[in-house]
Parts: C-alpha cells; sequence; structure tokens
C-alpha cells in the first residue's frame, strides 16, 4: 500500500473540456532535492524564463495528445509549491503523488497509484521523466512513446562522441569505444511489464540507475534508443540555469 498522501488536481476552469483520454500515462519526478544546484528550495520549483522550471516539463506532457494522464511525484514539504505551480502555471490535469526516499521509490509509487488503470488496462504505456530536465519537447516525448508502444520500451539518448577507449593501465588503445549513448529521459515502457518489474525489484532490493536499467534486469522486453535532444539537458549546477535561459529565449523554441 502508497503510505504517502495522493491526491487529483485540475486547474480552474479546465475540468469541462472534454475529449478522448489516450491510453498513456506520463510521469514527472519532482521528489529530489538538487543540493548541487546551491538553491535553498528544491530546485524544480526555482523561476526559468518566467515560470517555475517543473512547469516546462508538465506542460510539454500536457501539450501530446496521447498522454491521458499525467502524474507529478512531489516531496510533502513541497505542498505549498505544487500547488502554486499548479494553480498559476499549468494547464493540463495533473494527479500529485507523494515519492519516497529514493528516486525507484518514488517511482513505484507513481506505478502503484496508476496500477488501478494498468490492470484494467486504461493505461498501456507510462513514460517517465526528471523534473529537472525541462527543455524536453513535445516532439521527444510522443517519439518516445511511440517507439515504447512499438517494441516495449524506448530511451532518448544521445551518441557519446567524446569518449576514447582505454585499457586497464588507463593508456589510450586507438580503438573506437563500443556504441555509447547519453540517456535521457523520458524513459518509455509498457505499462504492465513495468509495474511487475519494479514490484519485483522492491522484493530484491535491487536498486537501478534508471528506469532502463532496472527493466533490463528484471525483463526481457527490448529497450530502443530515440535520438535526444541537445536541449533535453539535466539542471544540476548553477550555470545550466543560465543556459536554459538561453535556450529559451532562441525564436520558435517551442514549435
Amino acid at each position: 500500500m502508497i503510505s504517502a498522501v495522493a491526491e487529483r488536481r485540475t486547474r480552474r476552469g479546465s475540468a469541462g473540456r472534454s475529449r478522448r483520454v489516450p491510453p498513456a500515462a506520463g510521469v514527472v519526478l519532482a521528489s529530489g532535492a538538487g543540493t548541487r544546484v546551491g538553491a535553498e528550495m528544491n530546485k524544480v520549483y526555482l523561476p526559468l524564463a518566467g515560470r517555475r522550471l517543473v512547469s516546462w516539463s508538465l506542460d510539454a506532457f500536457g501539450r501530446v495528445p496521447e498522454i491521458g494522464a499525467l502524474v507529478l511525484v512531489a516531496r510533502p514539504q513541497d505542498k505549498d509549491l505544487v500547488d502554486w505551480v499548479l494553480d498559476r502555471e499549468v494547464d493540463a490535469s495533473v494527479e500529485v503523488v507523494y515519492g519516497g526516499e529514493t528516486r525507484q521509490e518514488s517511482e513505484l509509487r507513481a506505478l502503484r497509484w496508476l496500477s488501478s488503470r494498468i490492470d484494467e488496462g486504461s493505461v498501456d504505456t507510462v513514460l517517465i521523466h526528471d523534473a529537472a530536465r525541462p527543455l524536453v519537447s513535445p516532439a521527444l516525448i510522443a517519439g518516445v512513446l511511440h517507439e515504447a508502444r512499438e517494441h516495449g520500451g524506448a530511451i532518448p539518448a544521445l551518441p557519446a562522441g567524446d569518449l576514447v577507449a582505454v585499457d586497464e593501465a588507463g593508456e589510450l588503445t586507438g580503438q573506437e569505444p563500443a556504441s555509447i549513448v547519453r540517456a535521457q529521459t523520458p524513459q518509455g515502457f509498457r505499462a504492465g511489464p513495468l509495474l511487475e518489474v519494479y514490484e519485483r525489484a522492491a522484493r530484491d532490493d535491487f536498486v537501478g540507475t534508471d528506469t532502463a536499467s532496472v527493466m533490463e534486469r528484471f525483463s526481457g522486453l527490448p529497450v530502443r534508443w530515440v535520438r535526444g535532444e541537445q536541449q533535453n539537458f539535466k539542471i544540476t549546477y548553477p550555470h545550466d540555469l543560465v543556459v536554459a535561459e538561453q535556450v529559451l529565449a532562441a525564436a520558435d523554441y517551442r514549435t
């Protein structure tokens, strides 16, 4: 059972909108602290181009028609900030779930919150995204969703062309390193297997590095990679916020 409080929220005036609810869910993780950015608050609530950082990701998911359920995983102590953002900056209907002590526990709580819909088939795919990547585009979200539905799992990534091969002594070998990509989020998987794998990981006390690593450990589903976006970088240090401001200032960024 989920011990954290969970709630459904809809921005005022949006409840009357009628549209078909597609069978896919987006989960935006905002339950970390982000201390390396040097702020006194959770970094996902820092201002970015006139809005709170987390609202950019929520807006991107809200603009993808295939996303029928949007879940924000938050910390209980950030409730006032969550209320402020959802009331003022987000048009989409957002369900709020309180996260756990780790990223993986927070993911599991979101999946358990969606479990009844997963079991009945009204959610067929789940995409999990890090709120610290505010510049994700709706096009990338839709691309990951398409590949996940087609093949079982998908992650966005960029080729790691700046890596070199070395031997055990630390000497350059002159050989090309094996094909390596730098993983991003959202990472998407068929909902049923994803929930089953996360429950098994919890029973076995296995902690992965990201969603894909947990799936690779316990599932035979293939995981495809979709070419990511340069602007879909993670806000980790103060200068990352400066770069993000510059990207958002570019003309026609969201088109």
